[in-house]
């Protein structure tokens, strides 16, 4: 039983790891399963077959989460990509409140604002770097390996995208998206799933058409587990010997991953764009901008209910148990 469990809660962190915002591991963190898979992943040769069986399930069901939302998220971003970009935004600037409360665990030192200022500075560098893959749509990005600097490139994105998401607050996807990968990767994974669909249907022509796809999903994951595996006992131990320093520098990512969602994904849109033309302000500017600003609040909203030790979970916890006691 306990393993149906824990399929049914990979399924839930792997919808989490495709949208760009959300942390699979802040989710893993909610649902129960993060320290036992840090735990797990730490010590999987002392206890391999135990370990091993109890990672499986929330393995598969991740895969399953991930192949069920890539397609429908990628395409939303490719129909609406202002306005997904703007929710985007909020997801992430929702997690500052849990970034606040880690680093509030040690007495401040401004020699700790360095470690923020790095981290700012490496994701504001590695998102100049990919600038013109950022801003490409999911059509236009060719979701197959082309080449050998392909491979290499998509291997990188999986290795840091998969360690960096082993922090509770870091959101894999707005790292691939800082690579300039999100599009190829998620790209790749939603041909993925019209492959299987068509092999289904016995089409074997539009399966193989999409089959392409597979080596960037496989290669793709390979660099995330390896990321994973090397980066899971280093992240287990600067967590339990300097959480708040670690998270110091969550920070830094957090803002520049805000700036470069904006930069890249708002700025270079061109119905963004469009709204500061003549057409655009005789069309409602105001009102665009309102929606924007809109979609922000309810994506940091979202995140906020989403910590299951923020102060607004907190709050709406004890009401339910004030309303509760009442009748």
């Amino acid at each position: 039983m306990s393993h149906i469990v824990n399929f049914i809660k990979g399924i839930i962190v792997g919808i989490a790891v495709v949208i760009p915002g959300l942390s699979g591991s802040m989710f893993a963190v909610i649902v129960g399963l993060y320290e036992k898979m840090i735990n797990a992943v730490s010590t999987l040769r002392k206890g391999f077959k135990k370990n091993v069986l109890f990672l499986l399930p929330i393995v598969l069901g991740g895969v399953i989460g991930i192949l069920l939302s890539a397609k429908l998220i990628v395409d939303l971003c490719e129909e609406f990509p202002q306005q997904a970009y703007f929710f985007f935004i909020g997801l992430v600037l929702g997690s500052i409140p849990l970034v606040l409360r880690k680093v509030k665990q040690i007495n401040f030192k401004p020699v700790y604002l360095l470690i923020t200022l790095f981290s700012f500075i490496f994701i504001m560098i590695m998102g100049y770097l990919s600038s013109g893959e950022t801003s490409e749509s999911i059509s236009e990005t060719t979701h197959y390996l082309t080449s050998f600097s392909d491979v290499i490139a998509v291997f990188i994105a999986g290795f840091f995208s998969c360690a960096l998401m082993s922090v509770p607050g870091v959101s894999g996807s707005v790292t691939l998206m800082v690579l300039g990968q999100y599009n190829k990767v998620y790209g790749a994974v939603g041909d993925c799933s019209d492959m299987v669909k068509y092999i289904l249907k016995g089409d074997i022509d539009s399966a193989l058409f999409y089959g392409k796809s597979l080596g960037t999903a496989i290669v793709f994951a390979i660099g995330g587990v390896l990321g994973f595996l090397i980066i899971a006992k280093l992240i287990s131990r600067l967590l339990l010997k300097f959480e708040a320093q670690v998270y110091y520098g969550v920070s830094g990512m957090v803002l520049g991953a805000a700036v470069i969602l904006f930069t890249q994904g708002v700025l270079l849109d061109d119905s963004f764009k469009s709204i500061f033309t003549g057409a655009g302000l005789s069309g409602g500017i105001a009102g665009i901008l309102v929606i924007d600003i809109l979609l922000i609040a309810i994506g940091a909203i979202c995140t906020l209910f989403l910590d299951d030790d923020s102060e607004l979970v907190q709050k709406m916890k004890k009401k339910g148990r004030t309303e509760n006691e009442k009748k």
